[in-house]
């Protein structure tokens, strides 16, 4: 990286925080409990596929769990598989030395973790066709990662801070609405690690909040103002986002009640005192913004609930 005035600030900071790196780091490993993906996969379910091995192809009736549950687990597995493209995009910010390396290597470990055993689970349980799913994978995987904000440490830490929050809510709201109560255990486990994960990053930005406030709630605001969850180039994701939503898996209300707002509370965002020029521009510009969603949100779920009337209307 090019050593400039914006990448000198950069290299300060990830200086000074290290510190609270290697304390966050220690408080996870002392918190994280240990699990084992084959624990929590019915294996006795399984048969063998079509293919070399002469088993039987899969069918739609073949899957137990609910449509809705289906779609998403499409897209958070497919998410997870993406995971080399995110590590390298976090080692890029975050570099490979000292505590910094050694976070991200061991979230990795752990992220590579849950891939695991969700695509066991759907394999076994014969939950989602595996053709589809593994042509999904080469297309998401060939079309690579890249963050949105580059090699920004600000900017990355705050995605991060949301978008684990994001992922542990789909994934347990998905294991919730699966009607498999074996689905809901495995989501919730893994729900657990991405909550620790976001404990990480969010207390790290709070230490980042103190040392350079303006420069942190810039970017704070601009990755509210855009969020994307990272698997927003998987093939139809619109598609599948959409029925996620009136499923209640993932939605603007959660987005807005169960993901930003409890982080950009901890941070203390609205009521702090050491903001000046640009931060307070855009701590304006957040305030601002979340107020749109939240009436985006309202709207959202009125129409949702129109059209269930509709819909149970027709039914009876």
């Amino acid at each position: 990286m090019t050593v400039t005035s914006v990448s000198k600030q950069q290299i300060q900071l990830l200086t000074e925080l290290e510190p609270v790196v290697e304390n966050e780091l220690n408080r996870h490993l002392g918190m994280a409990k240990e699990w084992f993906p084959h624990q929590y996969v019915p294996w006795s379910q399984g048969r063998d596929y079509d293919g070399p091995l002469g088993g039987e192809g899969w069918e739609p009736g073949d899957s137990k769990i609910t449509p809705e549950a289906r779609e998403s687990l499409f897209v958070n597995l497919l998410t997870e598989d993406n995971l080399p493209g995110y590590h390298r995009a976090i080692a890029d910010v975050f570099g490979r030395d000292g505590a910094w390396g050694t976070w991200v290597n061991r979230w990795t470990a752990e992220e590579n973790r849950h891939g695991i055993v969700i695509r066991d689970y759907l394999s076994v349980t014969r939950a989602i066709d595996p053709v589809a799913l593994e042509r999904a994978r080469m297309h998401h995987m060939e079309v690579g990662y890249e963050a949105d904000h580059g090699e920004s440490l600000l900017h990355g830490v705050a995605y991060v801070s949301f978008q684990e929050l994001a992922t542990r809510v789909s994934h347990r709201n998905t294991g919730k609405a699966s009607g498999d109560p074996l689905c809901d255990q495995m989501l919730a486990r893994v729900a657990a690690d991405e909550n620790l994960h976001m404990v990480f990053y969010r207390n790290l930005l709070g230490a980042a909040f103190d040392l350079a406030p303006d420069e942190t709630m810039r970017a704070v605001t601009d990755v509210v103002k855009g969020f994307q969850m990272p698997g927003h180039s998987i093939d139809g994701f619109l598609r599948k986002s959409v029925t996620i939503a009136n499923a209640g898996i993932y939605d603007l209300r959660l987005h807005h009640d169960d993901v930003l707002f409890p982080v950009l509370r901890k941070w203390n965002v609205f009521d702090r005192t050491d903001l000046t020029g640009d931060g307070e521009k855009a701590r304006e510009e957040l305030a601002e913004f979340m107020s749109a969603l939240d009436g985006a949100a309202t709207k959202f779920e009125t129409r949702r609930e129109e059209r269930r009337a509709r819909q149970a209307a027709r039914k009876s």
